[in-house]
């Protein structure tokens, strides 16, 4: 072990930042630009119904093609990786986003309303809360699925852990496989475990699921 940590610990570690990176910046990218997105849709569901099998068909392109893409049209920059990856990051968002403030009951959105409170304060104060698990489980959904597209960035030769994974693969190493695996599942667990402790944290008590006894 300690002979592999001396002649890869250094280039793992640079990898996993360089990964990390990719992550927090497309997830953040992808996580404003989806809620935005889905609150505007939320209040035009007639358009929403064709808006959205639009905007689903980029989860259907392959992650290489696209990135290949963005490389011919921008070049070997981590733009092109951050680009790529944000589009695919918007939609878990969006579509959860704009389900969960479309499932709140109108009772509740009545009843704020007949406060006097303005569509924004019903939107800030009501239905974004009430939708908030289901915006979590979008953000979360997202991060996860951006880790694992993230070693795309390999490809065109912008680091990342996919350097591991694709050198292993070409060289039939299993060793590199699993040092670009193994991190890439572990920083998954973490960044999912890290957004529900900021979901419990940020959740009124009064909201959350769990049953205290």
């Amino acid at each position: 072990m300690s002979a592999l940590w001396s002649t890869y610990g250094d280039m793992l570690l640079a990898a996993i930042r360089t990964h990390l990176y990719y992550v927090v910046i497309s997830v953040a990218i992808g996580f404003v630009i989806g809620a935005l997105l889905g609150i505007l849709l939320s209040r035009v569901p007639q358009i929403s119904k064709i808006v959205m099998p639009i905007l689903s068909v980029f989860q259907t392109i392959p992650g290489l093609a696209f990135i290949g893409i963005m490389y011919m049209w921008i070049g070997m920059r981590p733009l092109t990786v951050i680009i790529a990856l944000a589009t695919y990051a918007i939609f878990p968002v969006l579509k959860n986003t704009y389900t969960g403030i479309l499932e709140v009951p109108d009772q509740y959105v009545e009843a704020a309303r007949g406060c006097g409170m303005t569509r924004f304060q019903i939107l800030w104060k009501v239905e974004l809360p009430l939708a908030s698990a289901s915006i979590y489980a979008g953000l979360r959904m997202s991060t996860i699925y951006t880790v694992s597209w993230a070693v795309l960035a390999a490809m065109i030769g912008l680091g990342g852990l996919g350097d591991f994974i694709y050198q292993g693969t070409t060289s039939n190493n299993n060793t590199l496989i699993l040092l670009g695996a193994i991190p890439a599942a572990i920083l998954a667990l973490l960044l999912g475990a890290l957004i529900d402790w900021f979901q419990r944290r940020h959740t009124p008590r009064g909201m959350r699921k769990e049953v205290r006894r």
